[in-house]
């Protein structure tokens, strides 16, 4: 990273720490959103594991409190909320402000984004950690999967934000953005491992997991913290991870200046 970028990153987190402190009350209702829907389905799957005998696809209750428990930190770490935001600043002329910059506008949404976890975390972590104390999770933990954790939710945080910014340029063709928004959210919300574990998903989802790059987004951390990945499946994850990440920056770099262009047309 060039100077340039370090005191500019520095700049635009500054500003976006203070943001988020300023608005504490919306924090507190996203982070009740963050918590509240992987409790709801550890409770969920906890009582159908408990009817089937104790165990299902090899979660018992204290597997998937484990796996949801992890699944609240990589979720909130991966998320964002800038596609909403794309067709408000196209239609509001937010666009016209963030262009006069002489920087790429990916630079302050990232830092934005940053800015969020890190304030987030203060308050997410505590409340994971006593949750732990009410589910009693089992984790089988790894060495060597633990170390290549951190390198995975990396990318799994990269390629997230870099594909749903991509999907976001389609606010300068369609008014319709909303409608590519929820479609991709409710794919993610199945092929995440948000409803469920991926080994429990019908075989044909569990193959759409892994071709798409849903599962890498977040399932594949969870997955790896817990141990419950061989050392080829942990290689392919990884190399999925970059591979999807390199499309999804090479469409990133081809829609862009498509995108400014349509920009200038309709400002016109």
């Amino acid at each position: 990273m060039t100077p340039f970028l370090r005191q500019l990153y520095a700049a635009f987190l500054r500003v976006a720490v203070a943001v988020e402190l300023q608005y504490r009350a919306s924090s507190v209702i996203w982070l009740l959103g963050v918590i509240v829907e992987p409790v709801i389905y550890l409770a969920i799957w906890s009582a159908v594991a408990t009817a089937q005998g104790g165990e299902i696809g090899g979660f018992g209750p204290q597997d998937f409190a484990a796996y949801y428990l992890v699944l609240t930190l990589v979720n909130q770490i991966t998320g964002g909320w800038h596609m909403w935001e794309f067709q408000f600043r196209v239609q509001q002329g937010q666009f016209a402000f963030l262009l006069l910059r002489p920087v790429h506008p990916i630079h302050g949404d990232l830092a934005e984004n940053l800015a969020h976890k890190a304030v987030m975390q203060v308050v997410l972590v505590p409340v994971v950690i006593g949750l732990g104390f009410a589910f009693a999770p089992r984790f089988a933990l790894d060495a060597a999967s633990l170390a290549l954790f951190l390198p995975a939710l990396v990318l799994a945080f990269a390629l997230r934000f870099v594909v749903e910014w991509t999907l976001a340029l389609a606010c300068f063709w369609t008014t319709r953005i909303m409608a590519v928004n929820q479609t991709y959210f409710a794919v993610l919300f199945f092929l995440s491992g948000r409803v469920a574990p991926i080994a429990l998903l019908p075989h044909w989802l569990q193959g759409a997991a892994d071709a798409l790059p849903f599962r890498w987004m977040v399932a594949f951390p969870v997955e790896l913290a817990l141990g419950r990945l061989s050392p080829a499946e942990i290689a392919a994850g990884l190399a999925a991870q970059a591979v999807w990440l390199g499309l999804a920056w090479l469409g990133l770099a081809a829609l862009w200046p498509r995108a400014l262009r349509r920009f200038s047309a309709v400002g016109t």
